[in-house]
């Protein structure tokens, strides 16, 4: 036990490191992604028969289909049509893209949730379709999606680490090369799963502070009922 705690505390700060990187990757992915999954959800939702299909398409394409494929597809394929992109970037897409279909759907059951008399209300008062989405249903879709939608920032958190096999010096990637250097491939990834361990329950404890904050009495009953 010693020994692993010398070990920890010796390569900590690379790994903080690579834990900062980790992170930041979760944020633009999940940012990418919102936005993404919400214009899908919409067009799904609200769209005309054409871009409902292109809309469902996406959604099932990247919740289809493994991130690694994906995310090797980009850095790798879009080359080949000449497209090239840095590591960086086609991090940031392929999460972003895979993200953005999965809260596509956490989204899509708020919608549904909240049924079509809030649409067919607002319509009656002289609003338009679009206002009416704006002003009426999203805001309270988005706050009924918050408990299912909590599930998505940990799972990307997670996911990330499929990036160091494009040599993106996130959490991942730093393990491997200490475990390189130390020929401790033991040590390294188990002081990897404290980290992981740590930033979940840290970000989980967030996002529940979140669902708690937005909460409003009795609104997830109207919802239902509605």
């Amino acid at each position: 036990m010693s020994d692993f705690f010398e070990f920890f505390t010796r390569f900590l700060p690379d790994l903080l490191k690579g834990a900062s990187m980790t992170l930041l990757l979760t944020a633009e992915g999940l940012a990418a992604g919102f936005v993404l999954g919400l214009l899908a959800t919409l067009t799904r939702s609200y769209g005309n028969k054409f871009w409902r299909g292109v809309a469902i398409g996406y959604i099932e394409l990247f919740r289809g289909t493994p991130l690694l494929v994906q995310l090797f597809l980009i850095y790798y394929g879009l080359p080949g049509l000449g497209i090239t992109l840095s590591r960086e970037l086609s991090a940031f897409l392929a999460l972003g893209l895979n993200s953005g279909a999965y809260q596509a759907e956490y989204l899509r059951g708020s919608i549904l949730a909240i049924g079509d008399n809030q649409m067919m209300a607002g319509r009656s008062i002289g609003m338009s379709k679009w206002k009416t989405i704006w002003h009426v249903i999203l805001p309270q879709a988005l706050r009924l999606a918050i408990p299912a939608w909590s599930n998505e920032p940990v799972s990307l958190l997670k996911s990330t680490g499929v990036v160091f096999l494009i040599a993106i010096p996130e959490l991942m990637a730093k393990a491997k090369s200490i475990a390189a250097k130390t020929y401790d491939p033991i040590g390294s990834y188990i002081a990897v799963a404290i980290i992981y361990l740590a930033m979940v329950y840290l970000l989980d404890a967030m996002l529940k502070w979140l669902e708690r904050a937005s909460r409003i009495p009795g609104f997830e009953m109207e919802g239902r009922k509605a």
